[in-house]
């Protein structure tokens, strides 16, 4: 299988059956080169995220049907001929119509030398309309955003979701320090933690021993709201796969207990794997669902960390199959769920204890307001800090968290 026809299949997945780009992109990675795996995973991100745009360039030149296939070869080549710099346009037609079938090839060669003559077409007006076509974002989640914080942080926001996504690896100081890894050239740290690397962090020994992770800097900086020390009792409810656990260990000096659950079993052996991988001791793993009370957990931790299933708004940039399968209802459901595992986890803190509620959305209704309705029915809560971590500011995913401290 050649590498188009692998992204073909791989956007087949995606758009048509609710498949998810990062966990199909990591199979058959050793079917291609390196050189070939960054040209599948660039043009899979780079046509989702821009699928909306690419339709347009198509749809209003055709009159009939177009195979699902053939329909997926033209969005990709038409993100080659006007996002790529690299493959000149008489290549990306060649091999488009070396990839269509018999009967299409004619069409698909005309079709394309027409859109590359006539070049991309974008919208000028200034609307929330203009604004979802041009930047590939369902009109409901702009509406959304400018509901909540304004025109022109939703303008912010979605046109930074079109820019490639940043891989940012964090030091686990239990096995490396921050003086090694300096030594190399290819690590740049943006902060004491986090770092990025000119290179594939996945290739490297850093990566293989356990020494570094790959976490997102927003993600990194939930756990070090929780202001954990050595020797005490955390629970991370809704762990896996386990990276801000194992950050939580780190922190603690790998001294005290953490309790790591997960309702799925296969999820949380991903967290056993990290933690053996990483050199995490202190780490108990438990197939659990959060939202239902264990008896035994109340009043036992000194801190929980809820980082909740939510919407996944913040983390549109390098998940942008995420516009495409969410509609507004499974917010709903959503919502429900959260308030639960708060009524539930809440009741886990000991007095004086922090509790750290944490999402990757950017949804008031998931996020604020969701804090205010947990503090207004538990006056036994008082709100230390809330922060909504708007992904341009950090070139980063977004991230809200809320800390709170048992009186």
């Amino acid at each position: 299988m050649n590498a188009r026809k692998y992204i073909i299949t791989i956007l087949k997945q995606v758009i048509y059956e609710d498949g998810f780009a990062s966990l199909l992109l990591r199979k058959n990675r050793e079917m291609f080169s390196e050189e070939d795996n960054a040209f599948i995973s660039e043009t899979v991100y780079g046509t989702l995220r821009n699928y909306y745009l690419i339709e347009k360039q198509w749809q209003s030149l055709v009159t009939s049907k177009v195979r699902r296939d053939t329909a997926l070869i033209l969005d990709m080549s038409i993100y080659h001929l006007f996002f790529l710099d690299k493959i000149p346009n008489y290549a990306v037609i060649h091999e488009a119509v070396e990839l269509s079938e018999k009967r299409d090839k004619a069409f698909v060669n005309a079709l394309l030398r027409k859109i590359s003559q006539r070049g991309l077409i974008q919208s000028s007006e200034d609307t929330l309309n203009a604004l979802s076509e041009n930047t590939s974002h369902p009109l409901w989640i702009l509406q959304l955003w400018n509901a909540h914080y304004g025109n022109e942080i939703t303008k912010r926001l979605a046109e930074f979701n079109q820019t490639r996504s940043i891989v940012y690896g964090r030091i686990n100081t239990l096995k490396c320090t921050k003086e090694m890894l300096e030594k190399d050239d290819k690590v740049h740290f943006v902060n004491d933690e986090v770092f990025t690397y000119d290179g594939i962090l996945t290739n490297s020994d850093y990566f293989k021993k356990g020494e570094v992770i790959i976490q997102d800097l927003s993600s990194s900086l939930i756990p070090k709201v929780l202001d954990v020390s050595r020797n005490m009792t955390v629970l991370d409810a809704c762990s896996a796969p386990g990276t801000k656990t194992q950050e939580i260990a780190m922190f603690m000096q790998n001294e005290g207990e953490i309790i790591a659950q997960d309702i799925y079993e296969k999820r949380v052996q991903l967290i056993d794997r990290l933690m053996l991988k990483t050199g995490v001791t202190i780490v108990k793993t438990k197939v659990q669902d959060s939202s239902v009370l264990n008896e035994e957990y109340i009043n036992k931790f000194d801190r929980v960390l809820l980082d909740a299933p939510c919407s996944g708004l913040g983390d549109l940039r390098h998940k942008p199959e995420i516009r495409f399968h969410l509609k507004p209802d499974n917010i709903d459901e959503l919502t429900s769920l959260q308030k639960k595992l708060l009524e539930v986890n809440g009741q886990y803190v000991k007095e004086g204890g922090i509790l750290v509620y944490s999402t990757c959305t950017l949804n008031k209704k998931e996020n604020e307001k969701q804090i205010q309705t947990f503090l207004k029915n538990h006056s036994e809560y008082e709100l230390i800090e809330e922060k909504t971590l708007f992904p341009y500011i950090e070139n980063s995913d977004g991230f809200y968290y809320a800390k709170m401290r048992r009186k």
